[in-house]
């Protein structure tokens, strides 16, 4: 567990969990799966005695359920928001205990990791619980604790959240731009095998491979809706202020998780872009086989073409007949050979000159 305590002095870690929260302040309490199952009653009371309400039997095990969707739901006391983050590891991701998805696809897809991350969120309280070795959570605590270690830089203090939700979004933002990162090296993968499809003289032979990244496509495109679809759901869900101060924090707020969403959609886009890329690529390859065949067939039909005269010729001085012109003299055999070579010839130029011999252009 690493609890933060933010106020107007600044951001700073707690080595336990407080017993009440800031007066001009809020808590942010950053906890693994696996810590709050085992000891979930005594984190009940905890939130209750910061908060005032603990959690609805319900939404703890939503925060518990590693293959739960990216969701939004409610109370009267509190907002909650599972989120599937979209991380990379630098080896394969090690799946959490319960998690059963298979990792499919190219090496980079399944280094992707989309275990959900769960955010309760009171209005001075925020509890957010990570899969271990969250990296979201490690760069948002130490970005918090660099802004108050630079406050009296005015132009760094401005960084630091202002409220619980605001904290919440940053961290949804970390989220989908890990994702955003990978975009790069995924694309490289898939134009690796684009170009392996499309190739003259390569033999593909790694459909299964191929159809495994595209299922893991179309999984990440709905990890990605469902995401969307539940920070739409929060942004709806606000209450509007009813002073100044609060609706200029409103309208701040719907700022960043509209940027939150717009990060989502390119996201989404990439995603589908790929997808398209594969499927067209794979339609492509198909005709280019299909165009290769026929050259190939083309061309042994010209050559079946050409021996043909010849076997007719060798057939006529084959038959058994006494008689036949030219089969007792003796420049015969020379004439015949001369009279195959010359329709070889003639035959053979008009194939070239009609391109029926000819390789496509590639």
């Amino acid at each position: 567990m690493r609890a933060f305590v933010i106020d107007a002095a600044g951001a700073h870690e707690a080595l336990a969990c407080p017993a009440q929260l800031p007066a001009n302040g809020y808590v942010w309490l950053a906890l693994e799966r696996a810590e709050l199952e085992a000891d979930a009653a005594g984190w009940q009371q905890r939130l209750h005695d910061l908060a005032g309400s603990s959690l609805v039997d319900l939404h703890l095990s939503d925060l518990l359920n590693t293959q739960l969707p990216s969701r939004h739901d409610y109370t009267d006391h509190y907002d909650l928001l599972v989120f599937r983050r979209l991380a990379a590891g630098p080896g394969p991701a090690a799946p959490e205990p319960g998690d059963s998805r298979r990792r499919s696809g190219p090496p980079v897809l399944r280094r992707i990791d989309t275990s959900p991350v769960g955010f309760v969120l009171w209005e001075r309280l925020l509890v957010s619980v990570h899969p271990s070795g969250c990296a979201a959570l490690a760069q948002q605590a130490a970005r918090l604790l660099a802004a108050s270690a630079a406050d009296h830089r005015p132009a760094l203090a401005r960084t630091q959240p202002d409220s619980a939700a605001e904290l919440m979004l940053r961290l949804t933002s970390l989220m989908v731009d890990a994702y955003l990162d990978l975009r790069r090296e995924l694309s490289r993968q898939l134009d690796h095998w684009q170009t392996e499809l499309l190739h003259p003289r390569t033999r593909f032979n790694q459909w299964d491979r191929l159809l495994q990244a595209r299922m893991a496509l179309h999984q990440l495109d709905e990890i990605c809706e469902d995401q969307r679809t539940a920070m739409l759901g929060w942004t709806a869900g606000l209450e509007p202020a009813t002073d100044k101060a609060g609706k200029r924090a409103q309208e701040l707020l719907k700022v960043r998780a509209r940027d939150v969403v717009e990060h989502i959609e390119r996201v989404v886009h990439h995603v589908r872009r790929l997808e398209h890329n594969a499927e067209t690529t794979v339609q492509m390859h198909f005709s280019v086989q299909s165009n290769r065949t026929n050259d190939i067939m083309r061309t042994l039909t010209a050559l079946t073409a050409i021996f043909l005269p010849l076997n007719l010729i060798a057939g006529i001085f084959g038959m058994n007949f006494e008689f036949i012109p030219l089969l007792h003299a003796q420049g015969g055999f020379w004439w015949a050979m001369g009279a195959m070579l010359l329709v070889t010839v003639v035959l053979t130029g008009l194939f070239w000159r009609k391109r029926y011999l000819a390789r496509s252009g590639r």
